[in-house]
């Protein structure tokens, strides 16, 4: 190994040493550890680091090599501003997600009773509760389920780290729970027929019941609608992430299957349908 002694000479080393992985995730996982942003990674190549500086970046890119995420190598990710702690067995929330979270804070309300739906990270709740108090949203009723108990272990860990009152339940899809006046999701909605063009690091690190929505990632869309009107308060919302290539699909799937619900798609900010936000006329 060649002498590092600046953050210039360690980032050609990493980049050297990851191989395939692109050099986003290298200068990423570098910046965090080290505590700078994104410019001043940039800015600072003459910064001088320590032995343990250099030798914890060596654990990290023998880490990165063996093809676990940045994510889970800090054990954590940032989603809205707020950083979640994360794990193996847990979805890494999107920045795509962000968007379904603004757009739901335009339509809470005071006292909501508010269910994020396959909760993961928990990090919808996270940004939903303390964006909605710098906007004087208070008294939120707020529950977060998930299927899976490492989802569910973690979410916890997030809500006690922001100091939330969140009520946490097991369940799958709605099975099993009350009424609601919102509830947003991000549902696992990839066809299994993309599989073979996914991110192996995605593939070999996150959950596949958080991923994978069956052969035309529309399994969770049609339990959904076939029960959501037993979960919504008169007037309910619901705010749900989808894949950009089953608007049409969930159109005519939500045509058809909630007649009395009103319903808008939004695309995200790269231009791509991404969102719907359905209310209930009753």
């Amino acid at each position: 190994m060649p002498k590092i002694k600046t953050l210039k000479d360690l980032y050609a080393w990493a980049k050297d040493e990851a191989g395939d992985h692109r050099d986003e995730e290298v200068a990423y996982l570098l910046a965090e550890r080290l505590q700078l942003s994104p410019s001043e990674f940039q800015l600072k190549p003459d910064m001088e680091l320590t032995a343990g500086q250099v030798k914890q970046a060596q654990k990290d890119m023998q880490k990165l090599v063996k093809g676990i995420s940045p994510q889970y190598i800090l054990g954590y990710s940032w989603f809205l501003g707020y950083q979640m702690i994360v794990q193996p067995g847990v979805l890494i929330p999107r920045f795509e997600t962000e968007e379904l979270v603004e757009w739901a804070l335009d339509r809470l309300k005071t006292g909501d009773k508010v269910l994020d739906l396959g909760t993961g990270s928990g990090c919808i709740t996270v940004a939903l509760a303390m964006e909605a108090a710098k906007r004087g949203i208070a008294n939120l009723d707020l529950y977060a389920s998930d299927v899976t108990d490492a989802a569910l272990r973690t979410s916890e860990e997030n809500f006690l780290k922001y100091d939330l009152d969140v009520t946490v339940r097991k369940a799958n899809i709605l099975i099993g729970l009350e009424k609601f006046d919102k509830i947003i999701s991000n549902p696992p909605y990839i066809k299994e027929t993309e599989r073979a063009v996914m991110d192996q690091n995605v593939l070999q690190n996150e959950p596949e019941e958080a991923l994978f929505g069956g052969k035309d990632g529309l399994n969770f869309y049609r339990k959904f609608a076939q029960t959501v009107p037993e979960h919504l308060n008169s007037g309910g919302e619901f705010f749900l992430e989808y894949g950009f290539s089953e608007k049409q699909q969930l159109q005519d799937l939500f045509a058809r299957e909630l007649p009395d619900f009103t319903c808008e798609f939004k695309n995200d900010l790269a231009g791509k349908p991404r969102m719907v936000w359905g209310k209930w006329n009753k």
